[in-house]
């Protein structure tokens, strides 16, 4: 983890645009002023879980998964975040300490804020509460969702659900480099690695999909969705 001291230009300030919408400037300029940004290489841990909850996070750049440490010593991805999530949100204000660790599966980088200034913000500007409030909803149900919908499918459309996932939430794009791995898919749809390589191989053999090394290449989307839809 590198910690970086960049000049916060306050209009053009990613806090400004995606946050703090509903705050006066001079609160913008002093939180960015305030603000720290880390920088993470793939596979460190950003959050620890049972470290104490001292900041607000937000990803400002890369990509990170929240995962939960089981009995059975097992690793559970709780959710794989994009760029401009906010990855503190979750038992930042229930708790004193984090129920999640957070690790990067890409480079990446956060914008860090002390807990203690978005506290006041809340208490002083009740707009910014209720975006706040808002944010934290829609990533909860965000999740809730996605773990229901796996729920509802067996192994073929996990995977087809995932890839989907990746291709049109996290990329755009139908090509892309799979940032996680076999095992990681299997830690996130709650199925053996074995049997996630097996349903890859399956939809290659199909041509459903191209597989390049990390590279996936959805060739056949509509049945893809068929798959993810009724699987």
């Amino acid at each position: 983890m590198k910690e970086t001291d960049e000049k916060c230009n306050c209009e053009g300030c990613e806090l400004k645009s995606l946050f703090f919408s509903n705050i006066e400037a001079y609160e913008i300029e002093r939180i960015c002023r305030i603000k720290i940004e880390k920088s993470f290489k793939k596979g460190e841990i950003i959050l620890k879980e049972g470290d104490e909850i001292t900041n607000f996070i937000y990803l400002k750049s890369g990509m990170v998964k929240l995962h939960r440490n089981l009995s059975t010593k097992k690793d559970q991805i709780i959710n794989i975040t994009k760029l401009f999530d906010f990855i503190s949100l979750f038992s930042v204000f229930s708790e004193t300490k984090y129920n999640y660790s957070v690790s990067a599966i890409e480079d990446s980088v956060t914008c860090n804020i002390k807990l203690s200034e978005i506290r006041k913000l809340i208490l002083e500007n009740g707009k910014f509460a209720l975006d706040l409030i808002q944010k934290m909803s829609k990533n909860t149900d965000r999740i809730i969702l996605q773990s229901l919908e796996l729920k509802q499918r067996n192994l073929n459309g996990r995977v087809a659900f995932i890839l989907l996932y990746f291709a049109k939430e996290i990329y755009n794009n139908l090509v892309f480099d799979l940032p996680v791995s076999r095992k990681e898919i299997g830690e996130y749809i709650n199925m053996s690695t074995e049997n996630v390589i097996r349903t890859f191989s399956e939809f290659r053999k199909d041509k459903i999909i191209n597989i390049f090394g990390k590279t996936i290449e959805i060739i056949d989307l509509k049945n893809l969705e068929q798959i993810s839809l009724l699987g």
